[in-house]
């Protein structure tokens, strides 16, 4: 479910699950994880999808037999996240598509984002009575704390060109193949620079910004996860997995009334 490709100073780290839009799974959120620890030799990574989109959240399917997901997913982000800023290598995404709740949140872990006008991003969960809080340290720096006030309490969804406007996303490319390709050029061009200045400046902004300063991260982690198997959330996910299930039957029937 990730990809990892290694070419000289850049280490590119796949999202491949198009099937579901690349929809985050504990398992694939602890490999993503592992991806960024082991990129010890890399100067700039790269992170991309398989597929048109980049990221549609939580695979909240995951969520429907095991009491433990929702609690690894959300810790999963959080430790993903935090591990990207840590990382002393640029981190950069290409991020087409659409980029939802836990994937605009690894968008903020990010140095860099790249992604196209009509891509979506948003914070929807709340309407499932699960708290976005987890993103709320790193979008906060990203946008400033009115914007990312207004994203997290909102379930609507803003385009690429909004995303831009308010400092998510940093460049705008008019494809998927166009934004994957100005990633991989603006790797390029970072690894022609001085390595050790390109670190400390990442670490400098790090100690400005305080992304990873005192509990803030851990705090956040803990706010999200206090909601987790509380009475409204298992009423609201129980409702999206009767709708799917209704969604899927009529679909079937459909299937057969054609044949």
């Amino acid at each position: 479910m990730i990809r990892v490709e290694d070419v000289g100073a850049v280490r590119t780290i796949r999202l491949d699950r198009s099937e579901k839009r690349n929809a985050l799974t504990p398992r694939m959120l602890d490999e993503f994880v592992a991806a960024i620890k082991t990129s010890t030799h890399a100067r700039v990574i790269v992170i991309e999808p398989v597929g048109p989109v980049f990221c549609a959240g939580f695979d909240l399917s995951e969520c429907r037999d095991d009491a433990g997901a929702l609690p690894s997913l959300l810790t999963g982000l959080a430790w993903a996240t935090a591990t990207m800023r840590a990382s002393p290598a640029i981190v950069i995404a290409a991020a087409p598509g659409a980029a939802i709740a836990g994937g605009c949140a690894i968008l903020c872990g990010c140095d860099l984002v790249i992604s196209t006008p009509d891509s979506k991003f948003g914070y929807p969960v709340v309407k499932l009575g699960i708290s976005p809080a987890v993103s709320a340290p790193l979008l906060s720096l990203a946008v400033g704390d009115g914007a990312a006030r207004a994203r997290m309490l909102s379930t609507d969804l803003i385009d690429g060109q909004a995303a831009h406007h308010l400092g998510l996303v940093h460049e705008l490319c008019d494809t998927p193949e166009a934004c994957a390709a100005r990633a991989h050029e603006l790797a390029a061009t970072l690894i022609d620079k001085p390595s050790t200045g390109l670190a400390a400046t990442k670490s400098w902004l790090n100690e400005v910004d305080g992304s990873l300063a005192g509990n803030t991260i851990r705090l956040a982690l803990e706010t999200s996860l206090s909601l987790v198997g509380g009475e409204e959330q298992n009423e609201r996910l129980a409702e999206v997995w009767s709708q799917k299930r209704d969604s899927e039957a009529a679909k079937q029937r459909d299937r057969e009334e054609k044949k």
